[in-house]
């Protein structure tokens, strides 16, 4: 279990694992996002029942999900992915964060790619990848603020409402 987090300016908010019980919750804040067409690719919300399976293939000692959470709320997640899903990979990730919309802009994102960065060692990491869309300029500051660079440009490559769309690749390389 990741240890209790608490910053300085938010007393109150903890960074721990997820558990199943939060699955719900975790779902809520990732179908809030659609809408937008800012961070996910999908168009539809999707259902606790889908999402299942990938929260099962979570692992706190290899690839964690990590939720931001008060007493009496999750205010944010954040996951590890694995990336391509070969072994040649397996010191490299995929971090994904969402932040429940009333407080985006509160740090609570920043708390989390901090954490991810912080413990990426301790999970066997060298490569932190974020896939971000071109549009999305609140994430790619974010991400580039804690030296991630922009590895690649995937122009195009999706459609939100009749728009197309470019996938921005950002990644942060650390020694072990």
């Amino acid at each position: 279990m990741v240890a209790a987090w608490r910053p300085a300016s938010r007393s109150s908010v903890i960074i721990r694992d997820a558990t199943e019980a939060d699955l719900p919750a975790i779902v809520e804040i990732y179908n809030a996002a659609i809408p937008d067409r800012m961070a996910t690719a999908d168009t539809q919300p999707v259902s606790v029942q889908s999402k299942t399976t990938w929260f099962r293939e979570h692992n706190p000692q290899l690839r964690p999900l990590w939720i931001a959470a008060t007493d009496a709320s999750i205010l944010g997640w954040l996951s590890f992915q694995s990336f391509y899903g070969r072994p040649a990979y397996r010191a490299t990730a995929e971090v994904s964060v969402y932040v429940s919309a009333m407080h985006r802009r509160s740090g609570v994102g920043r708390v989390l790619v901090g954490r991810a960065i912080a413990e990426s060692s301790s999970l066997g990491l060298k490569t932190l990848l974020g896939f971000i869309f071109g549009h999305n300029e609140p994430s790619l500051r974010l991400f580039q603020s804690f030296g991630f660079a922009r590895w690649g440009l995937l122009p195009s490559v999706a459609e939100l409402d009749g728009v197309e769309r470019d996938l921005v690749i950002v990644g942060l390389r650390q020694c072990v």
